[in-house]
């Protein structure tokens, strides 16, 4: 059997996800070769990632590969994956979710809120700097912090910052568990969407490669992720605006004489933060339906569940407050910047 050819960035907790990947695809006896894959986001590890301009700077490269047939299969952290469709790509399978939630790290403080004023806390994500910012009233310096996970925790270590926010599943992979002082909940702090999950894309039309990576698929993960860049699509946000969801599917059994229904209910945590974490909005959205629906019928409900979520956070006024996000993210950038 030819071996699929698994694309993946070169950072240690990239590799982790394409070793995880490859192990798990030869458990199931499919081979696998892995090619490393150098993209934007890791050959600037300097600037912050609002300043690297379009989306995808972490899968283009990656992306391209897959469609000029150079790999047969990428894998991505879902949450770096944009929610834009490319034409001659799918996501074939979404793995079970790791856990989704961000982990305080610190090596003075045991809790976020025992963090005083003036606080030094550092975050790559935008969404957790807005969260950070509106759970203190703007009382904690809240920075900016880039390089890989190692890199990021040795300037910890090296007294840079009073604490840092850091997604557990990543800690996790690499072994850093034991740094985890404790996890930021909801419905304060929602992840971003699709932390903490895995995405596997083949090219659409190989057949071949999407029945030989479908038995890595969990439904749950999926359907609950699905809901997440469907409210991301709809708010048209993009992964610097901050934005935080969870979705999650629960299943249950109702018996009505002889018969015995299963159901799923699907629910959507959903968030919208300005920038300095002065406005947010949220909400929370829930579907249920028949387990037995088929697969197209239950993509359809979970996208419109995310649309409808997207659209309660628009009527309770986030209309503006993303028109206005996008233009500080565009300024930052430098996207509005006069063409000489």
């Amino acid at each position: 059997m030819k071996p699929l050819r698994l694309g993946t960035r070169p950072s240690a907790l990239a590799l982790w996800q394409a070793n995880w990947t490859r192990d798990a695809l030869e458990a199931n006896g499919v081979p696998v070769e892995i090619v490393k894959i150098h993209t934007k986001g890791d050959v600037d590890r300097n600037s912050a990632i609002v300043n690297l301009g379009a989306q995808g700077v972490f899968t283009k490269e990656i992306q391209r590969a897959l469609l000029l047939g150079e790999i047969d299969l990428a894998v991505h952290s879902l949450k770096d994956l944009p929610v834009e469709r490319i034409d001659g790509l799918r996501l074939t399978a979404v793995p079970v979710r790791a856990d989704f939630r961000d982990a305080f790290v610190s090596n003075r403080f045991a809790t976020l809120d025992e963090l005083p004023p003036g606080a030094v806390v550092a975050t790559s994500s935008m969404r957790r700097q807005s969260q950070l910012l509106r759970r203190s009233n703007g009382a904690w310096d809240v920075r900016p912090v880039r390089g890989n996970v190692e890199t990021r925790l040795k300037k910890l270590d090296d007294g840079e910052f009073d604490a840092m926010i850091l997604a557990s599943a990543g800690l996790n992979r690499l072994g850093f568990g034991s740094r985890i002082r404790h996890f930021l909940e909801r419905p304060d702090f929602l992840p971003a969407v699709g932390q903490g999950a895995l995405g596997l894309e083949t090219r659409a039309d190989d057949a071949e490669t999407i029945a030989r990576v479908a038995p890595l698929a969990d439904e749950a993960t999926f359907l609950s992720v699905l809901a997440e860049r469907s409210l991301l699509a709809t708010l048209q946000g993009g992964c610097l605006v901050p934005i935080g969801a969870l979705g999650s599917l629960s299943s249950s059994t109702q018996s009505a004489q002889t018969n015995a229904e299963k159901s799923q209910t699907l629910r959507l945590d959903a968030q919208i933060l300005s920038f300095d974490g002065k406005t947010a909005f949220q909400t929370v959205a829930t579907q249920t339906f028949d387990a037995a629906l088929s697969d197209d019928d239950k993509q359809e409900i979970t996208e419109q569940l995310g649309r409808d979520a997207a659209q309660t956070l628009l009527d309770q006024g986030a209309s503006d407050l993303v028109a206005e996000i996008r233009r500080i993210r565009d300024e930052r950038a430098g996207l509005n910047a006069p063409q000489n």
